[in-house]
């Protein structure tokens, strides 16, 4: 019996590991930047083809013709890129394999079909209004004590802000038309107060076969605001079981409303301050950054690039569940602008107590900015595992200290006199003399 052989739009380097596992074949259709990181670690007789857009059909379909996988069959088509999600549905359509189907696809891209499709299921949702052109905001309405404006089909908190009045919204807008936003349709969604947790889930067949949730140490959206690299953890399904049985109802509702069949699933949601009550956010049909990979199986023992894998090849995964008592999370961490130079390893930050994995994602020499934008923006992150909640923060506060201490950046806008001064404050042992010759 022949391999399968699955077509992934961007690179994943765990499902990759997971193709190795099930013997399935993998071509990689990767984007100009993961092509050149050296970091794609393909399966044997896997095949990576660089494209200039992962998420534009026409760049996909003519390189797999040149490079002569015009007439390949492929089982499956697959990806963990949210900003190809459609792309890779319409692909698959094309090349007449399995995928998700185009128009559920659009559903969890579009948060606005998203959010209109739920409300319809009466699914407790955030109230959102469109905003046809964010360049002009003239005729949107604006009736939120405090509102989010985010790109209509975004990801990471990109380009997102929050707004409390008609002039903020006038002034985002400004800013947008200043800085040439090349996203102009937005979605202007009521903020809510409270926790904001998040669920990642197994969908086959239509049916949620596992979800665990996980809560932000604080939201999201004001981590960025606030500029400090997100954190969060894992909810224990026995220490936290209210939170598992206040959040299964919306969970399993909206999976079914949105008609997702096979995959794996990222789900924000935020639970009300003082009613408790679970309302509906966002959801995306891959699953979640931050580590969420390494939190799900190292707290449930679920891989959920391998079931991501296997369903888009219409195989059940196979869970084996088990739950560690263990408080499990990740902390990422930035650092102040200008030239990287130098920061802990991975084999360093697991060498700390407590630090059970470790990823970075800078490489030395790379420019830091004045601040990052996205929630996705770090200079790397460590997976977590510690006895109880507050050991948890305050392993955070103290990572980030002890890495802060080790990490050397050259600032940037420095003139010469100022960058010498630097190099004898940060190196005191390796002089750089400035002096004159005296004769034999």
């Amino acid at each position: 019996m022949s391999r399968p052989t699955v077509l992934l739009v961007g690179a994943d380097s765990y499902v990759l590991r997971a193709c190795e596992r099930h013997q399935v074949d993998a071509v990689v259709i990767s984007n100009s930047g993961a092509y050149e990181s050296g970091r794609i670690k393909l399966p044997p007789g896997g095949r990576v083809i660089r494209v200039d857009e992962v998420t534009n059909v026409e760049d996909i379909l003519g390189a797999l013709h040149r490079e002569g996988l015009g007439g390949q069959k492929f089982d499956a088509v697959q990806t963990t890129w949210e900003y190809a999600a459609v792309t890779t549905a319409v692909l698959a359509r094309a090349l007449g394999c399995r995928t998700i189907d185009p128009v559920t696809a659009l559903h969890f891209r579009d948060k606005s079909l998203q959010k209109a499709r739920l409300r319809d299921a009466g699914v407790p949702v955030t109230r959102a209004v469109v905003v046809p052109d964010v360049f002009d905001v003239s005729e949107v309405p604006f009736d939120f004590e405090r509102a989010v404006l985010k790109p209509i089909a975004g990801g990471g908190t990109t380009s997102t802000s929050v707004v409390t009045s008609r002039k903020d919204l006038e002034d985002a807008s400004r800013a947008f038309r200043e800085q040439k936003e090349t996203n102009r349709t937005f979605l202007l969604e009521e903020f809510v107060e409270g926790d904001e947790w998040m669920a990642e889930g197994i969908v086959f067949g239509g049916e949620v076969i596992f979800f665990g949730l996980g809560a932000y140490t604080e939201p999201c959206l004001e981590a960025v605001t606030g500029q400090v690299p997100i954190s969060l953890r894992r909810l224990d399904p026995t220490k936290e079981a209210e939170a598992y049985a206040s959040a299964e109802p919306v969970v399993r509702a909206a999976i079914a409303a949105l008609g997702l069949q096979d995959s794996v699933f990222h789900m924000e949601l935020f639970r009300e301050p003082g009613t408790g009550r679970i309302v509906f956010s966002e959801c995306a049909a891959r699953r979640g950054g931050a580590l969420t990979q390494e939190q799900v199986q190292a707290k449930f023992n679920v891989d959920l690039a391998e079931a991501a894998l296997l369903c888009a090849l219409g195989r059940r995964p196979e869970l084996k569940v088990s739950v560690t008592p263990d408080v499990i999370g990740c902390v990422g961490f930035y650092g102040s602008a200008g030239t990287v130079i130098s920061y802990p390893t991975p084999d360093e930050l697991i060498a700390e107590p407590n630090v059970i994995f470790a990823q970075t994602y800078v490489p030395p020499g790379a420019t830091l900015s004045t601040k990052f934008s996205a929630s996705a923006d770090m200079l790397g992150a460590i997976l977590l595992a510690t006895e109880t909640v507050e050991d948890f923060d305050n392993r955070v506060v103290e990572l980030r200290d002890w890495i802060d201490e080790r990490l050397v950046v050259a600032r940037p806008h420095l003139n010469s006199g100022q960058r010498w001064a630097w190099q004898a404050a940060t190196w005191p042992d390796r002089e750089y003399r400035d002096w004159l010759y005296e004769g034999r």
